[in-house]
């Protein structure tokens, strides 16, 4: 076994990360960045290793993890990702992100952005105003994506002050981490284990299910779509809704967690694990797409959405 080697900081360490290396470079990790918790004064820290290989001069190892610079931090730490060689983005538990410069010629960190108030429970400014941990971040430069105790999630760019995009109440739980699956999709997971795929490209503005068939759901997007799931038991034939356009229609199979001693009628086709449920079809409700799709609403056979193509679409034979 290799040896092991310890240094003792005097600080509950939260999170550590080594620091990426370069794109083909044959080196190995030299150095890496801690973040402080549940201490008086809480610290962003860089390390260098060690020479494990080399004799000091007592004839021992070289074992220490050498201090490089380190930076106050308010707030524990509560992730801590490399942004690219020189930046480091700190999440806290006072709703604060930062990004810190290494500034290698003089060995010290320095604040080069931040976002003071990137989640929090209620408005900024309002008098029951708290801040919310931000509990994790995902960087892919130029973005950071955060998360919070408050079911927000933040895009950033190093480049602007401001958010670039927030989804408000993605979830009604803590979100605890965050990762990219691409680009512009990203994977989050909150406090009961729920995963959810977010995609940035475009918004679902509004999602409905049917007030009294929750079998069926309908969703509007920017993108000017108009969905209608149908999750029911038997999935009928339907011809367009609307009969300039074509019917687009295509099949996902769901499959979730079986609800134990639960009588099968009480259960949602949505959670349904039987085989012969485990498909939705999906149809495209507008004859083409068009300008962004902001609004709709669902009661009994009938639909209204409105539009960007200053278009008010209804139909009153949803089911037939």
């Amino acid at each position: 076994m290799e040896e092991i080697y310890a240094k003792f900081v005097s600080q509950k360490i939260s999170k550590t990360r080594w620091r990426p290396v370069p794109p083909g470079s044959l080196q190995t990790a030299e150095t890496f960045a801690t973040g402080s918790w549940d201490n008086e004064e809480n610290y962003v820290s860089l390390w260098s290793i060690g020479d494990f290989g080399n004799l000091d001069s007592d004839g021992g190892f070289e074992g220490d993890h050498q201090l490089l610079c380190d930076i106050k931090h308010h707030g524990d730490v509560m992730d801590l990702q490399f942004f690219d060689q020189e930046r480091i983005v700190a999440a806290s538990s006072t709703g604060c992100v930062t990004v810190f410069l290494h500034h290698p010629n003089n060995q010290t960190l320095s604040v080069n952005q931040q976002w003071t108030a990137a989640h929090y429970h209620t408005g900024p400014g309002s008098p029951s105003y708290s801040s919310a941990p931000c509990t994790g971040i995902v960087c892919d430069n130029p973005e950071i994506v955060t998360v919070g105790e408050d079911g927000r999630i933040n895009l950033f760019r190093v480049d602007h002050k401001e958010a670039v995009r927030t989804i408000d109440n993605a979830d009604s739980s803590t979100l605890h981490a965050v990762t990219f699956l691409r680009t512009p999709e990203i994977l989050t997971v909150n406090s009961i284990g729920q995963l959810k795929i977010w995609d940035f490209r475009q918004q679902v503005w509004e999602v409905h299910f049917h007030p009294s068939n929750p079998d069926h759901l309908f969703t509007c997007s920017e993108d000017g779509s108009l969905w209608h799931w149908d999750a029911s038991t038997d999935v009928p034939e339907k011809s367009s809704l609307f009969h300039q356009g074509g019917r687009t229609g295509t099949f996902l199979t769901h499959s979730i967690s079986n609800q134990a001693n639960v009588h099968q009628s009480l259960i949602s086709s949505w959670l349904s694990t039987d085989p012969a449920k485990d498909r939705i079809e999906i149809t495209s409700l507008l004859p083409s797409r068009t300008l962004s799709v902001n609004s709709l609403d669902v009661l009994g056979p009938c639909l209204v959405c409105g539009t960007d193509a200053e278009a008010i679409y209804v139909t009153r034979q949803l089911f037939s």
